[in-house]
């Protein structure tokens, strides 16, 4: 990891939420924590305490750094590394959200929402008890340390904080404005963050983001089990499967031709012989990234040279397609062959016969004839 990582905490946290996920990342690259307006060491900050402001503060702490960055972003936090991202998607390499909330927000009732709002007036006790609730394998020395943040907070921040991540953006109500790579982190234990809010209010906005489940851990997933997301945040701002999920997010030649060596093959499920070399096989996945309408990873695995993702998509208007892509790469960390398994049968053809009519060029035999 050799690029800045910029880590923005979320509802009563400050930036010391992240200290073991920080001290288990492998050595190499600047980690930038950051406080929000309100939290931390900027407790005593005036308000307003919005989305935008909160944009506005991590902005400027990136912009300071000169250069691409990798943001990290939890529950709230999330949400705020969004809009950086889409603010500077030129310098984003990759954006992980922990947790997230939607940026679009969660739309509880009043009576919900209240006991978020009450809790900086509510003391340690109701604090100590929201984090359980929502994280309820914390260890009581774990949710001690990281609590002392919430009770730096004005009351009236709290409310405003919990306000802004219930409302939302207007942003959130559209495709997300960044198209790069994206790993989601979710708790598998997480009784706020479930999967169905990630699978309908969540992923469905990324172009082809990356999911992870941390099973065993609550909505404080990086307290639980630092080592864990350390890891996979490492080996997504440092390995091959952002490359290729940025390569769908780009739908470019250009995007895709990064990441491979010059002799790379492709095999395909979609493909009755393989596609050799860099440009030829940038032309095929170029191709099949347009007929996507939407492409999601749902899990990922590395092996020695190996990457294994699965993924879910849909194209055709409407058709669910799914399958296993295996990458290998060389000594020097570029994909020198791709292993692309499509199911159903019927999807997988429909596939390869598209791919041909976007093809003209390529010779027919690589790809299924329609009668």
């Amino acid at each position: 990891m050799t690029e800045p990582t910029v880590f923005v905490h979320g509802f009563l946290d400050d930036h010391h939420v992240w200290d073991g996920v920080v001290a288990a990342l492998p050595s190499g690259g600047e980690r930038v924590v950051v406080d929000l307006a309100g939290s931390g060491e900027r407790a005593g900050a005036a308000g307003p305490f919005t989305y935008d402001r909160f944009a506005a503060d991590v902005l400027s702490t990136v912009d300071e750094l000169g250069g691409p960055f990798v943001l990290v972003g939890h529950s709230m936090g999330a949400a705020v590394a969004e809009l950086v991202a889409a603010a500077r998607p030129e310098l984003t390499r990759g954006l992980v959200l922990v947790n997230p909330i939607p940026l679009a927000g969660t739309g509880l009732a009043d009576e919900a929402i209240e006991p978020f709002r009450v809790l900086g007036a509510a003391g340690a006790g109701a604090q100590r008890s929201a984090r359980a609730n929502l994280s309820p394998n914390l260890s009581v020395e774990t949710s001690e340390r990281i609590g002392r943040a919430g009770l730096r907070m004005r009351p009236e921040v709290v409310r405003a904080l919990a306000d802004c991540w219930n409302n939302g953006a207007a942003e959130g109500d559209a495709p997300s404005g960044f198209a790069g790579p994206v790993l989601i982190v979710r708790g598998g234990a997480d009784p706020f963050i479930t999967e169905d809010l990630v699978t309908t209010a969540v992923a469905p906005r990324f172009a082809a983001p990356v999911t992870e489940v941390v099973e065993g851990a609550g909505h404080w997933t990086h307290s639980e089990a630092p080592g864990r997301v350390a890891e996979l945040i490492a080996r997504f701002a440092g390995g091959r499967a952002r490359g290729w999920a940025g390569g769908f997010s780009r739908k470019t030649e250009d995007a895709f031709g990064e990441n491979f060596a010059e002799d790379v093959a492709l095999e395909a499920a979609t493909l009755y012989q393989p596609v050799r070399g860099r440009k030829a096989v940038q032309r095929v996945m170029a191709a099949a990234s347009g007929i996507y309408e939407s492409l999601k990873f749902t899990h990922q695995t590395d092996a020695g040279d190996r990457t294994y993702l699965e993924w879910e998509a849909v194209a055709f208007g409407g058709t669910a397609l799914s399958g296993v892509t295996v990458l290998t790469k060389d000594a020097d960390g570029r994909i020198v062959h791709a292993a692309i398994h499509h199911r159903p049968l019927g999807g997988a053809l429909a596939f390869s016969a598209e791919l041909g009519r976007r093809l003209p060029d390529l010779d027919a035999g690589h790809f299924h004839q329609e009668a």
